[in-house]
């Protein structure tokens, strides 16, 4: 089975942009919560990628907060990922937020819903 090249580098960027989220963490404190990578979409020519990721927070104010953090630090985040890729073309980063996990908990809460307010099996008459 013949594996693309984008396809192995969006599993690369994915998991370097992780472990550079990882670092920044440390050192700017408007990175709250849990931010996971959860898909890197680079474009084949290389110009461009879309970062996908998906932000555990407190509270939506700071959700917001660190999804701009990271927006606002696109250009850092390519600079580091230029010192790990070694590669000739570094995408510019654009960020996006992954709904899909929060959709998916929205779900799991309705089908719970749904579950429990079946009425039990009643006595055949």
């Amino acid at each position: 089975m013949k594996v693309s090249r984008t396809f192995r580098l969006n599993g690369e960027y994915q998991k370097e942009i992780s472990e550079i989220i990882r670092r920044m963490k440390d050192r700017m404190p408007d990175l709250k919560g849990l931010i996971s990578v959860t898909e890197a979409d680079v474009a084949p020519d290389l110009k461009t990628a879309n970062i996908y990721v998906s932000i555990y927070a407190k509270n939506e104010e700071e959700t917001k907060r660190s999804f701009a953090v990271l927006q606002e630090n696109a250009g850092f985040i390519r600079h580091e990922l230029s010192q790990v890729m070694r590669m000739r073309t570094v995408p510019s980063i654009t960020f996006k937020m992954d709904g899909s996990m929060v959709y998916g908990s929205k779900m799991d809460e309705l089908f719970k819903k749904i579950t429990y307010s079946t009425p039990e099996n009643k006595d055949e008459e």
